[in-house]
């Protein structure tokens, strides 16, 4: 069966994912960003967390080599997350840089900065490991994307705290299909 990319990605549009812009500095000195929503966190012992990169894209040539920030955006954040997907529509606000000399956004909900760990192919995309040199957090609600659309949590979400005392890895309770309790 041919899969038609068209269709392929309207059905990884369901998956519901927050909004993120990689920043690094390029050869000129000035911070370059690209927005993303591929990205995940891999490992606590090293600590990695993993971005996809279009192929195409400036930013992922040099995040190769040199220090980068996932900046996780604020619910607020929408033209700040067009303006990195080649839409320019601001003057955007810097924070200072990271300790390890990523450039990080002003008013992002965490900043994630990273050292290049390590690289793979990912056909059009190029899957990057970064290992977290430093992060902090702030108040506010994420950004999202589903289906093609930018959304955020309504003030009438109920948040279910996660139990982080379980026994398994990582604080996680894992049950497997022979489980009966």
């Amino acid at each position: 069966m041919a899969i038609d990319p068209r269709e392929l990605r309207q059905c990884l549009g369901h998956f519901a994912t927050g909004v993120t812009v990689i920043t690094c500095r390029g050869d000129d000195g000035l911070p370059h960003g690209a927005t993303v929503n591929a990205f995940t966190a891999v490992s606590l012992d090293p600590p990695l967390v993993l971005v996809s990169l279009d192929r195409r894209s400036k930013v992922c040539s040099l995040v190769e080599s040199r220090p980068f920030t996932v900046n996780v955006l604020e619910a607020a954040q929408k033209d700040l997350a067009m303006h990195f997907a080649g839409k320019p529509n601001q003057d955007v606000v810097w924070d200072a840089d990271s300790d390890c000399g990523a450039p990080r956004l002003g008013g992002a909900l965490a900043h994630i900065s990273c050292t290049p760990w390590q690289h793979y192919d990912g056909g059009d995309h190029v899957l990057y490991l970064g290992e977290v040199q430093e992060f902090r957090i702030y108040d506010g609600a994420p950004l999202l994307f589903h289906t093609g659309k930018f959304h955020h949590l309504g003030g009438d979400h109920d948040p279910l705290l996660w139990d982080d005392s379980a026994d398994g890895p990582g604080g996680m309770s894992w049950f497997s299909a022979a489980s009966t309790s």
